[in-house]
């Protein structure tokens, strides 16, 4: 995995001027706050207008792009396993301002350890593209994207199982590896 993300740094370092990781608070297990870790897509400074980009957001890279669309920005959230931050398996990390909006939601959700994969990656691997339709892609997350996320994620705590969890990895290691189509399963919220 190392000469992985040696090849990755060096294309964000060739690319863009800044630090190649990025780096930001989200919300883990009883409402602790940590520091996640991926590789930077954006331009640097880009994130302060607003938090959630489509896939063709002009403040991505081209490089981002591509980290974007397979998934290997996440690489670095290994780092934040290792810590004991996260697991391989459970919700997905939130921004404390998502959070707070379905804050009851989360009381129930936030007991676990969140996770680099589980049935919202699966469902929503194509979730860059998804709000990259809509005017306003963080009011897409928030208002569509967000409450099927949670209802996946309750649906996890009551299948949670090391079984569960195994069937998860695998699913997300195939369709990372070898389903590389994920927009035709493309799902339109209404507008």
């Amino acid at each position: 995995m190392f000469p992985v993300f040696w090849l990755i740094m060096i294309f964000i370092a060739l690319e863009s001027r800044g630090n190649v990781f990025y780096f930001q608070e989200r919300i883990g297990r009883d409402f602790s706050p940590f520091i996640l870790i991926k590789f930077r897509t954006m331009y640097i400074n880009s994130d302060r207008s607003k938090l959630t980009v489509g896939m063709r957001d002009p403040r991505v890279t081209r490089v981002g792009y591509y980290l974007r669309k397979y998934k290997l920005d996440e690489l670095p959230q290994f780092i934040n396993i290792i810590r004991g931050e996260m697991s391989i398996v459970g919700p997905r990390p939130e921004v404390h301002e998502h959070i707070k909006l379905f804050k009851s939601d989360y009381e129930k959700i936030l007991k676990v350890k969140p996770g680099l994969t589980d049935y919202g990656s699966l469902q929503f691997s194509n979730e860059n593209y998804l709000l990259g339709l809509y005017p306003d892609p963080h009011e897409a997350y928030i208002n569509y994207i967000m409450p099927k996320k949670i209802k996946l994620n309750k649906r996890y705590l009551r299948d949670m199982s090391f079984t569960t969890d195994l069937k998860l990895m695998v699913k997300t290691v195939l369709k990372l590896f070898f389903y590389r189509d994920f927009y035709a399963t493309m799902e339109v919220f209404p507008s």
